[in-house]
């Protein structure tokens, strides 16, 4: 399934996985009754989501790099610094935060599982392949960085 890697942007896929999660929590009705919090759970995990993402963007601009996430090989700059030094993909951390929100708002157990499916889609179909361009245009810097920063958290 190569001719799936980085075809389908990120957001596309967040929409998607959002969309199976609410059919679930529809077709299931596995609601999670032991956390009275959800709604502040989901508030505070969007909260998150929306901070890391501005905050990976800007990161991004300052080093006037593509955000583009489907051309992976025009990355002109390797970004290191800001939220950058505590994930490697602060950015898809900030939209596996808006499914985690999303799972805990729909109050679903298996909706929040669920989200968690962004994680598996994205390091085999868009993350590992961004690794391997990076690999290639940064060489021994980008080693250098996943030996010191992790890929998630």
């Amino acid at each position: 399934m190569k001719w799936l890697e980085t075809r389908i942007p990120p957001v596309f896929v967040v929409f998607i996985i959002a969309a199976l999660m609410w059919v679930l929590a529809n077709i299931t009705h596995l609601h999670i009754g032991i956390l009275p919090y959800n709604k502040r759970l989901a508030a505070l995990f969007l909260l998150a989501a929306i901070i890391i993402g501005l905050l990976a963007v800007r990161d991004f601009k300052r080093a006037n790099t593509t955000v583009n996430p489907v051309k992976v090989n025009t990355a002109s700059h390797l970004v290191t610094n800001g939220v950058f030094s505590y994930s490697r993909n602060p950015m898809y951390l900030a939209m596996l935060f808006m499914l985690i929100a999303w799972g805990f708002y729909l109050t679903n157990i298996l909706a929040l599982v669920f989200s968690f499916s962004f994680v598996i889609y994205m390091n085999r179909f868009q993350i590992y392949p961004e690794e391997q361009a990076l690999r290639k245009n940064f060489a021994n810097d980008y080693r250098n960085y996943c030996q010191q920063v992790r890929r998630w958290l």
